[in-house]
């Protein structure tokens, strides 16, 4: 193995300039350009070529569902050590063992949540190098490859998060030891400013980055992605359904297809991991790449002349909350979870963002009154108790 790695290494330059991977060239072929912005993108200095859009597996158990993806064009998918603890993983494995290795491209990450602060993103002092080399040979042996091409760093957020010494250090030995080809970030909070870190890093390749219509600071993101991409990274958009509800009820869907149709018109996003479950979904975002053009009445959806829309389950993980909580919850971490079960219905999603922010019991019940503001007008502790109850989760 330690041979193979080697030549992985040393070929790392040759394998990028090659270009589209194999099961890529029909599919190719067959994609227009929207308004002049290509729907194969190259991401960043990579030299990867990719369609504008791939697939995300956090809520993803069917076999079927990857294999019919592959067939029909789409060579990225997101996945992470954490999902379905490990089991996600396992049944990509088990799909691309019957795949060339060159057909498709695998990003994943295997960081220990309880190495990181959730709210600023930085590591804790028990980080430790060693044990992430080994919890990502752990990430190789369930998906059954001897590399991943994309590793990030989870939950990036202020610059220090992103510019830190042992973390950068810990991406450059996953490369060395060719336990993956590429490293980034990803980053939910203070987007811009850990993107802008990432391309000043000199470490990092790509940033994955949430991205959506309902972002309010998407001018400012958009400035900050137009930064990184001219610094030469890659920009993997996620998050683009923005919950795909407006309310918990799952009356008001989300026009997801214009969502991501938002999102493409970005020429500086190369691709997009929106969260796929069910065919009929798979089959509306490979749609997106054949008619990619917004059109009046979706753009009306996305905007309504009337004003902006409300929205109960996108949170914008912009951290204002954070500043008067007595109890110091990682309240955007717990909207979230709100997003998981009321939005995409991941009751398994849901619970395991919890479990990451460290939540084993409900931390609004002894409080009368929220002291915490969300600048959207959200009752947090109100959205707190009621993920707590749905969920479980006993009073603290």
């Amino acid at each position: 193995m330690q041979n193979r790695r080697r030549f992985i290494r040393n070929s790392l330059l040759t394998v990028a300039a090659a270009g589209l991977p194999v099961r890529l060239g029909k599919a190719a072929r067959n994609l227009s350009e929207a308004e002049g912005r290509p729907l194969i993108r190259t991401l960043g200095r990579t030299g990867i070529s990719l369609p504008v859009v791939s697939m995300g597996t956090s809520s993803t158990t069917s076999p079927a569902l990857i294999r019919a993806a592959l067939d029909n064009g789409i060579v990225l998918f997101a996945t992470s050590a954490a999902y379905q603890e490990g089991n996600n993983e396992e049944m990509l494995g088990e799909v691309f063992k019957n795949f060339p290795r060159d057909s498709f491209f695998i990003l994943t990450n295997s960081f220990d949540i309880q190495w990181i602060d959730t709210p600023t993103g930085i590591l804790k002092p028990g980080f430790s190098r060693d044990e992430l080399l080994k919890r990502a040979e752990g990430s190789l042996k369930r998906l059954g490859v001897e590399y991943v091409d994309f590793f990030t760093q989870p939950f990036a957020a202020r610059r220090e998060s992103v510019i830190h010494d042992q973390a950068l250090r810990a991406m450059e030995a996953l490369k060395q030891e060719g336990i993956t080809r590429f490293t980034g970030i990803a980053t939910h909070r203070y987007e811009p400013e850990a993107i802008r870190a990432a391309a000043e890093s000199g470490i990092h390749d790509f940033v994955m980055t949430s991205y959506n219509f309902l972002k309010e600071n998407r001018e400012e993101l958009g400035e900050a992605i137009q930064y990184a991409a001219e610094a030469g990274l890659g920009i993997i958009a996620m998050k683009t359904m923005a919950g795909a509800y407006y309310d918990k009820e799952r009356t008001k869907p989300v026009n997801t297809r214009a969502a991501l149709k938002w999102v493409v018109r970005n020429s500086n996003i190369h691709t997009t991991v929106p969260d796929c479950t069910s065919f009929e979904q798979l089959s509306q975002n490979i749609r997106v790449m054949a008619e990619p053009e917004l059109n009046d009445e979706e753009w009306k959806d996305l905007f309504p002349p009337s004003g902006t829309h409300f929205s109960e389950i996108f949170c914008q993980q912009c951290g204002i909350c954070l500043q008067n909580c007595p109890c110091n919850v990682d309240i955007p971490a717990l909207m979230r979870s709100y997003m998981y079960l009321y939005g995409y219905g991941n009751r398994a999603q849901a619970k395991s963002t919890l479990a990451e922010a460290g939540m084993a019991y409900n931390p609004c019940s002894g409080c009368s009154a929220c002291l915490a503001n969300c600048r959207m007008g959200h009752d947090i502790r109100k959205k707190i108790c009621d993920i707590s109850g749905i969920l479980g989760l006993p009073e603290g």
